[in-house]
């Protein structure tokens, strides 16, 4: 006889826990039961309808060929970083500019001569620059061609100078320098509140690629505004792997006949539109689940990944190596560090956390390496926004570009990318007393991990709002696709 939920809150009531058995689900039934009465029925197959079309569309909008597989893997430094004690001036001109800017937070010359980059163009005018100590394990990657650094990108509603910025010539991003306002930006190229992110509306392209478009935007570092789409959202992970319904994982108080009624209480279809869409979500959830644990249990990825960052990019490593599994062939990753809002203590605080990025990259790098995909998966750094240059005695403050790395095999790597400004706080390449105006927006930056990725013509206008606004669509540092 089929299972009812008047039949599993008697039981519930029997047990003497229906207050407590399953509280959510078993308040969605009520709502549902209660909502049907009044509400008329939504015509079947109406749900899901959207992400069909998305996938056809994407079919059409990706690239010809997706047998290959991709990923990309954005890493947020969420609070700011500071960009000049990351991409340090090393060339005794630029370094003396920036030891005078910010002497009591400055890193001296003689800790930088480990790590300085030998790029392979030559920079203009004898300009040298050192990574940051803490991102020694990065070089080798510089060296070999798979890391690249692109310099003071940031988030920019069209081509602005200093005269149209002090000038209030041109539109802005809203809120600048506020952290919420600009990690909004940075995501969705659009202000807070923002309900898709470009790495969504990439991933929107993709979902017919894919064999379960549940895993083709993927956080395992929160929520995240960059993996929301207009057809996809993001699929939430832990550094150990999915998130199941805990009370799914054993027996209901002790019966085997509670949880599967459990099961049903919140999978079961309404009358109600609300209830049904519930009923669904809960549904693939419980399937997506029971997918990745058994795909994940293949997984032969090893290394320490010992830090909080380097355990969220291991699960991205584990999810990879699944790939064929879970039958996906684009996938969009974000991970997060948190702790970059250092207007105090840069000295003590910094070093550590770009000690904990440099490692965790590196032996992700490695990981890819060793699965023979270092190739098809792209890494790059983001931020709200990067610091000023001078300092506020121990520390600095809210900045606007920012330096970042992009790591992998299709990375036209060991070069820089983009322009440093010259280190005059009075020059044309800095505002409001220090914070360094971005040359290259965020909307070419993610275009050309786009192109890459597979995206081409209209569909990038319409995943980058901005980007028809600027002349470089490709910054230059991926490999041409139809070349590799």
């Amino acid at each position: 006889m089929k299972a009812t939920r008047r039949e599993f809150l008697r039981r519930a009531s029997l047990l003497g826990v229906s207050g407590t058995a399953a509280p959510l689900a078993l308040q969605m039934a009520a709502v549902g039961a209660a909502a049907a009465v009044a509400q008329p029925a939504v015509a079947a197959g109406q749900a899901g309808a959207g992400a069909a079309a998305a996938g056809a569309a994407g079919a059409a909008a990706g690239s010809a060929s997706l047998s290959d597989y991709k990923a990309l893997v954005c890493i947020f430094l969420y609070g700011g970083n500071d960009p000049y004690n990351t991409i340090v001036p090393y060339d005794p001109t630029r370094h003396a500019r920036y030891f005078q800017a910010r002497a009591d937070i400055a890193l001296a010359r003689d800790k930088l001569a480990a790590t300085v980059l030998k790029p392979k163009d030559a920079l203009p005018g004898d300009q040298a620059y050192a990574l940051a100590p803490g991102l020694a394990p990065l070089l080798p990657w510089f060296e070999r061609g798979q890391l690249a650094v692109q310099l003071n990108v940031g988030p920019l509603a069209q081509p602005t100078t200093k005269r149209d910025y002090v000038g209030a010539r041109v539109p802005l991003p809203p809120k600048l320098f506020s952290h919420n306002d600009q990690q909004a930006y940075w995501q969705a190229l659009a202000p807070e509140g923002a309900t898709s992110g470009w790495g969504g509306r990439l991933a929107d392209l993709f979902i017919a690629a894919n064999a379960n478009a549940t895993f083709t935007g993927v956080t395992a570092g929160g929520s995240a505004l960059l993996l929301a789409g207009r057809h996809v959202s993001a699929y939430r992970v832990s550094p150990a792997g999915s998130t199941p319904i805990e009370l799914l994982q054993r027996d209901t108080y002790g019966s085997t006949t509670c949880t599967d009624l459990m099961r049903l209480l919140i999978t079961q279809s309404g009358e109600h539109l609300f209830e049904r869409q519930h009923a669904a979500l809960v549904a693939r959830s419980i399937r997506a689940d029971a997918r990745l644990r058994t795909a994940l249990a293949r997984d032969t990825v090893g290394g320490g990944f010992a830090t909080p960052l380097a355990a969220q990019l291991k699960i991205v490593a584990r999810m990879i190596a699944a790939r064929d599994t879970l039958g996906m062939r684009r996938q969009v990753f974000f991970v997060t560090q948190n702790g970059y809002d250092n207007h105090d203590g840069l000295n003590d605080i910094h070093p550590g956390l770009l000690r904990e990025l440099g490692g965790a990259m590196a032996e992700f790098q490695q990981a890819l390496d060793a699965m023979g995909v270092a190739g098809q998966v792209t890494t790059f750094s983001a931020s709200e926004f990067g610091r000023t240059l001078v300092s506020n005695g121990n520390g600095s403050d809210h900045g606007w570009g920012g330096h970042h790395l992009v790591l992998g095999g299709a990375v036209r790597g060991g070069r820089f990318y983009g322009k440093h400004p010259e280190l005059a706080l009075d020059g044309p390449g800095f505002v409001d007393h220090g914070r360094m105006l971005p040359d290259v927006a965020v909307d070419q930056f993610g275009a050309t991990l786009a192109t890459w990725f597979g995206a081409s013509g209209g569909t990038l206008d319409d995943v980058f709002p901005n980007l028809r606004r600027f002349d470089g669509r490709d910054l230059g540092f991926m490999q041409d696709p139809s070349k590799a």
